[in-house]
């Protein structure tokens, strides 16, 4: 499994497209992989990158729990699938994502690429940096979500 961290700030080339950081690019060499699966996230103002070899878990999880014969079911999956392009990384280490998927987040610039464990988001970065939990904001949001059921060991 390739495990994605920190965040990095990219400029778009003229024609548009963007160096994946090194750091990235390496653990996509060490897994075999030379592209990604670029879809509108579903709860944020961003882009994911996920790649292959991650896509087809999400594919294979999917199709095991969503039915053919249920409109819900087939109108979640055209959904899902309805933003999402496949990207390839050239020689460079460079991508290029669509207009129309960058529209969709309003990338107008500089653009944040944070490792989030298996999928890298892609933001536009004047969004990225207006939407960030600092100081105690995150500390009271970690309290609440991750604080319970956890206690001390003793060394």
């Amino acid at each position: 499994m390739i495990t994605f961290i920190g965040d990095f700030v990219c400029k778009p080339d003229a024609k548009g497209r963007i160096v994946l950081p090194a750091r990235f690019k390496k653990l996509m060499n060490e897994a075999g992989q030379e592209g990604f699966v670029v879809r509108k996230s579903l709860f944020d103002n961003c882009l994911e990158m996920i790649p292959h070899c991650e896509w087809q878990k999400e594919v294979e999880f999917l199709e095991a729990r969503l039915s053919a014969y249920k409109q819900k079911d087939r109108r979640l999956k055209r959904a899902l699938y309805k933003s999402t392009a496949e990207v390839a990384l050239d020689g460079n280490g460079r991508f290029l994502i669509s207009k129309r998927l960058m529209d969709l987040v309003g990338v107008a610039g500089d653009v944040m690429l944070l490792g989030v464990g298996s999928k890298i988001e892609f933001w536009d970065k004047n969004i990225y940096e207006s939407d960030e939990i600092e100081g105690d904001d995150l500390a009271d949001l970690a309290e609440e979500l991750l604080g319970h059921g956890f206690e001390k060991e003793e060394v």
